[in-house]
């Protein structure tokens, strides 16, 4: 499945300063369709490059971070359980920032 993931207030630094991914995410065997849950997961494999525990916390992503899908925010579409379709786009904003 083809998605974009953008990375936000810092957290491009967790993947080699690259802000905009386009990726290819493939379904589990036995899955019929792609959740945050999954993508969140692959991004720990593939993307993120040095310290996984600044974005994410257990499966979740870490308290501070705003997850948005199409720019509205996962809270109100499901978090983890979000069903994600061919072409979305996907951010994570760091809102703590160091001063």
């Amino acid at each position: 499945m083809q998605l974009t993931v953008e990375f936000g207030g810092g957290l491009e630094l967790l993947c080699n300063s690259v802000k905009i991914h386009n990726v290819n995410v493939e379904l589990q065997k036995a899955a019929e369709k792609l959740t945050m849950k999954d993508l969140l997961a692959w991004i720990r494999t593939n993307l993120i490059k040095e310290r996984p525990e600044m974005f994410m916390k257990g499966d979740s992503v870490r308290p501070g971070v705003l997850a948005l899908v199409n720019d509205c925010d996962w809270e109100l579409t499901g978090q983890l359980d979000t069903t994600l379709e061919e072409k979305d786009v996907v951010v994570f904003i760091s809102t703590l920032h160091g001063g």
